[in-house]
């Protein structure tokens, strides 16, 4: 029986439509629209696409939006005093500084300067505390799409053996704390496997659901999965194609056609977890303006 394709892109449009549904009700029932805030230091492209499709996002939410560009020499006291006044904009919800900022400016520095209440991206040490206790908060926007992904595509992770490949801030620690909490959607075993291993195949064979963060083309196969596995890959590498118009391609993690020989179900690169990144933003935005 072929994979299951868990497409990212429709779950997204699924999270996005309750967004919109729900900021209206917000509107009409409480006068509150919700509002966030970009700010953009230099002139990386990647970082140019990331922040326009953000903003188009907020737009089709029904949110109230505003871009913030500054030229990669802003000192970094003079970002630091941006964010503050963020913090105190009652029309402002959410602060997102889009990553990575040049090298003379701290990103914790940053993540650190924005009200935790209005942290989106869930990275601020006491919403990633939070994370850890397992109370409410906002909860990094990858790793909390990786958990609707595996529950709208009807792979519950409670008591599976989840093995996350990859240990960082970004996505490996927060997912690993998100799916151990005793909680509905969560409750399960969660081992994390990194470059520190003299061998992943003994972890990776182990796992229920594997989750692919390591940032290296095509670094899981399948040989190293376990029949019926579901796959969820987070990583997105180019890779030259001399075929491709542009002269490269997408790829993730996990070396898909092999991967999915032997999976029950997994995700695409791109079109897997890649679209829930903006939605889960979306809805941390939406409940950040909630209260």
């Amino acid at each position: 029986m072929p994979a299951q394709i868990i497409d990212g892109k429709k779950i997204a449009e699924e999270i996005k439509r309750e967004v919109k549904d729900q900021t209206k009700k917000l509107r009409e029932t409480k006068g509150i629209i919700p509002g966030l805030a970009f700010i953009l230091v230099g002139e990386n492209p990647a970082s140019q696409v990331y922040v326009r499709s953000k903003g188009k996002a907020c737009d089709e939410m029904g949110f109230y939006s505003v871009t913030e560009r500054r030229a990669t020499e802003i000192a970094e006291k003079d970002l630091l005093a941006m964010i503050d006044e963020f913090n105190h904009d009652a029309k402002i919800h959410g602060i997102l500084v889009q990553l990575p900022l040049p090298k003379h400016i701290s990103e914790q520095k940053v993540i650190e300067a924005i009200d935790p209440r209005k942290d989106v991206d869930g990275f601020h040490p006491m919403n990633v505390g939070k994370l850890v206790i397992g109370e409410e908060t906002l909860k990094p926007c990858t790793p909390a799409g990786v958990q609707e992904l595996l529950l709208r595509s009807g792979n519950n992770p409670a008591g599976k053996h989840v093995v996350i490949v990859g240990r960082s801030n970004i996505v490996g620690k927060p997912v690993a704390n998100i799916l151990l909490q005793k909680q509905a959607g969560a409750n399960a075993v969660v081992t994390i496997a990194h470059t520190g291993a003299k061998d992943l195949l003994p972890y990776t064979k182990s796992a229920d659901i594997l989750i692919a963060a390591i940032g290296k083309a095509g670094a899981v196969t399948g040989e190293m999965l376990k029949e019926g596995v579901v796959v969820i890959d987070v990583g997105i590498n180019r890779v030259e194609d001399s075929s491709a118009k542009n002269g490269y391609r997408l790829v993730g993690d996990v070396h898909f056609e092999s991967a999915s020989k032997v999976a029950k179900a997994l995700t695409p690169v791109p079109g897997g977890v890649g679209p829930m990144t903006i939605a889960m933003l979306m809805k941390n935005t939406l409940k950040a303006a909630s209260g």
